[in-house]
């Protein structure tokens, strides 16, 4: 009989790539959790894998190990049952370097935006470069259809969370990768619930540097100051900069389309090839030059990376179509941080030129709920020609100065409400973005529902 491992808060992105990998590697894998949802709930069940509430009951038979979550903390019932037991258990970046990385290249992806889209784009050029890589991504790469695979080569691609590691252990999980290649895509502050300041993230990211060989490789975005700053810390592996315009750069690229859609890629200087991919931004740009570098660092051409991005079909959640009704696209985007908004929609608007852009926006992640970035997300949304935000309950700020900052935002505290003014609205040639980095009460299912229907009275 096979190992059992168990692991609490399986739905996380991360955590549900955990799951595929101890299944992969031919343990047997149970799990619980809370307020489930797409897309991790729909791996898992295409697994097999069965989903309880959290319950000391889970704990019978009693596993081999429990995997603890970092969503989890003291008092969770199931919790509690594994140390009055005394189980043994781990967090989810500590089983995974000992189980999986350990004797791996690993090439790992960290920063404030990006990090999903750039880990699968990196994994993508490695698998037509017929390296079949193993990645844990915080997302479903629509090339790869699952968040995770173990893959039979010496690369790993893991996307490098700053969040931090379980209830136990409040480092940044990343410090647990040893990576060889590490890409630093950006550094803004975020995460507010458990960084004070930019300078603690900033010490986190100086532990990552830390841990990186000499005969590694950091890639590192051009003109970041945060980031500038933590390699002044101290840094002992050989630096490649990368940037849009950056022409002074290691790597560097020029906008040939307005919206991204085309690009050029330059190498110390010299042309290497011209890019066309279904992607839009200049964000999404940068993200392909750094993935770009980390390959060529892993024996890849960057002719041969540059080529492979025609294919790269995007992330689930990351500016997803989710259907055209009456003229109307309605899309499903996972950016919960200002600077990641503003540019998403920037790319957008330069996609779709004079076309209507409505952005709705639900403020769900800790940092947002907490108001931190109340005035620059008003600001991130002017690309948008119309913004809905919705306010839950549990927001802890009021919202409706979010208006004042901006005429054309309005605020809506239900869903229902907000959905029938969009509707009310609604007129061919509309995009509806929809941002936000939880399920949003399934709204994109019940936009596109409700246009059917009016469509059909």
């Amino acid at each position: 009989m096979s190992m059992r491992v168990h692991i609490l808060g399986i739905c996380g992105t991360f955590m549900g790539g955990l799951a595929v990998l101890a299944r992969e590697l031919g343990l047997t894998v149970t799990g619980s959790d809370q307020n489930v949802y797409p897309p991790m709930s729909v791996q898992l069940q295409e697994l097999g894998i069965r989903l309880h509430p959290y319950s000391p009951a889970n704990l019978d038979p009693t596993p081999d190990l429990v995997i603890v979550g970092n969503a989890l903390s003291r008092g969770n019932p199931e919790l509690e049952a594994v140390l009055d037991r005394g189980l043994p258990y781990t967090s989810g970046p500590q089983w995974l370097f000992e189980a999986v990385l350990k004797k791996r290249w690993v090439l790992a992806v960290a920063g404030t935006h990006g990090k999903t889209t750039t880990a699968a784009m990196l994994a993508w050029i490695l698998e037509k470069a017929g390296k079949n890589p193993g990645f844990l991504i915080g997302g479903i790469p629509k090339n790869f259809g699952r968040s995770a695979c173990l893959g039979s080569s010496p690369f790993f691609v893991v996307e490098a969370d700053e969040y931090d590691t379980a209830f136990f252990d409040k480092r940044s999980k990343f410090v647990h990768y040893r990576p060889r290649t590490a890409i630093l895509n950006n550094l803004e502050f975020d995460h507010a619930d458990i960084f004070p300041d930019i300078a603690a993230i900033q010490v986190q990211f100086h532990h990552l540097v830390r841990t990186v060989p000499g005969n590694g490789r950091l890639i590192v975005a051009a003109q970041d100051p945060s980031l500038q700053e933590v390699l002044a810390r101290g840094c002992w592996t050989p630096v490649e900069e990368f940037g849009v315009d950056e022409a002074r750069s290691v790597w560097s690229a020029r906008l040939i389309s307005e919206d991204g859609g085309r690009f050029a890629v330059f190498h110390r200087g010299a042309p290497i090839f011209e890019v066309g991919w279904a992607l839009s931004g200049r964000h999404n740009v940068a993200n392909a030059l750094a993935a770009i570098a980390a390959a060529n660092h892993a024996g890849i051409e960057p002719k041969q990376a540059c080529a492979a991005l025609a294919s790269f079909a995007g992330v689930k959640r990351r500016l997803e179509l989710r259907g055209v009704v009456g003229g109307v696209a309605v899309y499903d985007d996972f950016a919960h941080h200002p600077t990641a908004i503003a540019a998403t929609l920037q790319g957008m608007r330069a996609r779709i030129k004079d076309q209507r852009l409505i952005a709705i926006v639900e403020p769900r992640s800790n940092t947002m709920r907490m108001g931190v970035h109340a005035l620059s997300l008003a600001d991130s949304l002017a690309a948008a020609d119309l913004a809905f935000v919705y306010a839950p309950p549990e927001l802890s700020w009021d919202a409706r100065v979010l208006a004042s900052h901006r005429p054309s935002l309005r605020v809506f505290h239900s869903l229902e409400e907000l959905l029938e003014e969009l509707l009310a609205l609604a007129q061919p040639g509309d995009h509806w973005v929809f941002m936000s980095n939880g399920s949003f009460g399934g709204i994109h299912a019940l936009a596109l529902d409700k246009l059917r229907m009016r469509i059909l009275r």
